[in-house]
Parts: C-alpha cells; structure tokens; sequence
C-alpha cells in the first residue's frame, strides 16, 4: 500500500511505525471474511481493509470526524483478521495506533470521556472492582435486564469460593509465577486455585506477587498509554526479585492478559530503565496451556472418558498468542469429548471492555457464539479468559468454566500423573 503522510506527523516515530505497517497490506480482502464487524454490519469501513484505509487518510492529514471515530470503535480488536492475512500485517498495532492519533486529532466528547476513565478506575484496582460488584449484585434487582448486563459484568458467587483459597507449600522445587489480574481475582477465584492444585500435583509452587495489578491492557486499549506503561513497570518491579530467586515463568490464566504481558518488550522497547527487563519479562510469560502441555507430555495419564464438553478459545488466544489447539489437545488427552464449533474463530462479544461500549453489536455476536457452542448440548463451556467467561455465563444455558477448572477435576479422578 502506497502511503503519504502529512508534514505534521513526519517526525512521529509512532507514525512511522504505522506508515511500515500500512505497507505490508495488498488489499486483498481476505481480512473481512473473518471480521466480526464486517459480517453483521456489510459496510466496507466496518472491516479491517475498511479501517486501514481510514488510519491511512487520517496520516495523509485528512480531516477526521466523528464518523471515523465510529468505524474504529465498532473494531472488536479481536485480531482474527490477523490470523488470515496472507501478508503478515499487524493490524491490532495499526489500529492502537490510528485510534490514539483520532483521539489526539479529535478529542472524545466529555461524557464519553468520563465514561472510558471510570471504567479504567473502576476495573484496573481489584478493591475498587469487588466493591462495584458488590453494589451491582445489590442494586441488580431494581435495574431494568437489560441495562443491568450493560452496566456490569455481574457474576453468581462462584460455588467453588470456599475452594478457591489454597495452601502450597513451600518447596526448594520449581516455582512459578501468576498474574492474579483485577477482574479475574476479583470474578472468578476459582481459575487460580485451580491452577495451584494443578502445579502442586506435578511438584511445582504457584506464587504471586502482592504488589503487581493489573496488566495494563484495558488502559492499553482506551488509549491511556503513559497509565498502562506505568502499570507495566509496576508489575515488572513487583516481579522482578521473585525472577533473581529462581522463578521459571510467569503463568498469566486470563488469556488476554497474556496477550498483553508477553508484548511487554514491545511497549516499553523505548524505556532505557526497562526495556531489557520487558524483554525478558516477555520472554518467559506463557499461558497456563503452554506449561501444562510440555508437563503433561512427559507423563503417563490414564484415560477415562468424561462428558461432552464445548470450547470457546479467545480471541486473545487463537489470534494474540497464536496457541489454537492448544488446551483442546490437553482436554481431549484427559478424556473429554469436545464438540466442532462452527465459526470457531469468531469472537463472543465480551472483548475487553467492548460489550460495555457496544453493547448491541457485541449482544449479537454473543448470541451467534452460544448458538454454535451449544449446538450439540454440551455439559459445560469452557474457555480461557475471564471476560469471555462472565460475558458467555450471562445468556448461556450451561455452566460457563475456565479450562483449568476442569483439568483440576480430571486430574483428582486420575490421581497425580
């Protein structure tokens, strides 16, 4: 793609990573066939060729509107487009970039302003978000249905809470770190505890960190740049001592998270006090799945055949981290019976804070997820981060589950592999 950028923004280095991007795209189209946005709406510039072709002219120094803005908001982020192109571009960058630059062309409107900054007040501190959950499970019986899943996420108590607390004891053995998160930490306990009776079973100490939060991501995303790059240097020098002691990796279960912390190298590749220890940050950070893959590989397990169960693999996983197949194959090797899932590569909606912000196209999506997930009338749906998880659990007819959950049950009927 042949590209002009406008005098203002020649000396932007962001721009000129976005200008080197734009020129891998052919504008073949093969992008829209798996754009979420694109399917439902038809439109052209609600596809990724679409957007690129916005970014495109707003760098050449043509006048953005709120138009623009629009078409890049209804952007799911979801990185499916990525997946298909035959050219390698790297859309999910393009699209920080050109939404940071829209923003800074055209500032937001004052009330969607506030409404993107109490979302990241709100959600980034685990204390402040258990307090909004708690006031949501109050107050969510006088809220009209539909403005109630609209204005939080609001989760049953987990029955697994009294679970969820669990003692590892220490060791001179192998220890792993994980990223607890605010949302998942908060909304579904049950993920971590599951994940340290997993590694316990297979002789390995699951610590955190207690002064590392949120990963930085839902910041990332709302264009609060400098916030997320401080929380990622919050996280690295809560981390960092733990690594010197002899910490392996760095488990991040919520897979969007993931996605974000193993990009840290990227974001803070300009940052002379921390780029090298990003690097390495993002070096050894892995989803549950990598680890338990290479773990469970060397062992023998005995197979007993389990119920049908159905997998929703994030977007974050399948397309940010590029593990599709992954936990299936870790499932299916512990006896559970997966169903196809049609459309598999299609997102569910939740997206981050995306179906608090489009709560209309990201209902639909939902709604086409769950018809193909429980096709074939699963026991339970499992998936691998926690906004799918509590967006899916609103409308689904079964038990919505992290995968872990369920390899933690299957390895107490097999015993310790």
């Amino acid at each position: 793609m042949q590209t002009q950028i406008a005098p203002q923004y020649r000396a932007d280095p962001l721009v000129g990573e976005a200008e080197s991007i734009l020129r891998d795209c052919v504008h073949c189209g093969f992008c829209n066939a798996t754009c979420p946005t694109y399917r439902i709406l038809g439109d052209e510039q609600d596809g990724p060729r679409g957007r690129i072709y916005l970014i495109k002219a707003l760098l050449a120094g043509e006048q953005t509107t709120e138009t623009t803005r629009l078409h890049l908001d209804r952007c799911l982020g979801c990185r499916a487009c990525e997946t298909t192109c035959p050219s390698g571009v790297r859309y999910g960058r393009l699209l920080e970039i050109g939404r940071h630059l829209q923003n800074q062309a055209l500032p937001r409107p004052p009330r969607a302003a506030l409404e993107r900054r109490l979302l990241r007040y709100v959600v980034t501190e685990p204390k402040r978000f258990r307090a909004a959950l708690g006031l949501g499970r109050v107050f969510k019986p006088l809220l009209k249905a539909s403005l109630a899943r609209t204005l939080l996420p609001l989760p049953a108590e987990s029955p697994d809470s009294a679970r969820s607390e669990v003692a590892v004891a220490s060791s001179a053995g192998r220890r792993v770190l994980h990223l607890d998160g605010c949302v998942q930490s908060v909304a579904t306990p049950a993920t971590r505890a599951a994940l340290a009776r997993i590694l316990q079973r297979l002789g390995v100490d699951l610590r955190s960190a207690p002064t590392a939060t949120c990963c930085g991501a839902l910041s990332l995303h709302l264009d609060a740049w400098d916030e997320a790059r401080a929380l990622m240097r919050g996280n690295i020098d809560a981390w960092w001592p733990y690594l010197e002691d002899g910490a392996q990796a760095i488990l991040v279960s919520a897979s969007g998270c993931g996605s974000v912390v193993k990009d840290y190298g990227h974001y803070l590749e300009d940052d002379p006090a921390y780029a090298a220890k990003a690097a390495r940050i993002a070096e050894i950070a892995c989803d549950p799945s990598q680890w338990l893959a290479r773990e469970l590989g060397a062992r023998s397990i005995p197979g007993i055949a389990r119920g049908r169960i159905a997998f929703h693999a994030p977007c974050s996983l399948q397309h940010g981290q590029r593990l599709a197949g992954v936990v299936e194959g870790i499932l299916t090797r512990l006896g559970y019976q997966l169903s196809e899932i049609g459309d598999a590569e299609l997102c569910c909606g939740s997206a981050g804070s995306y179906s608090l912000l489009q709560p209309q196209l990201a209902a639909q999506l939902r709604r086409n997820k769950l018809d193909r997930l429980e096709k074939d009338e699963p026991k339970r749906i499992a998936t691998a981060n926690v906004g799918c998880q509590l967006y899916l659990a609103q409308e689904a007819r079964v038990p919505v589950v992290h995968w872990l959950e369920l390899v933690d049950e299957a390895l107490v009927d097999v015993g310790t592999p």
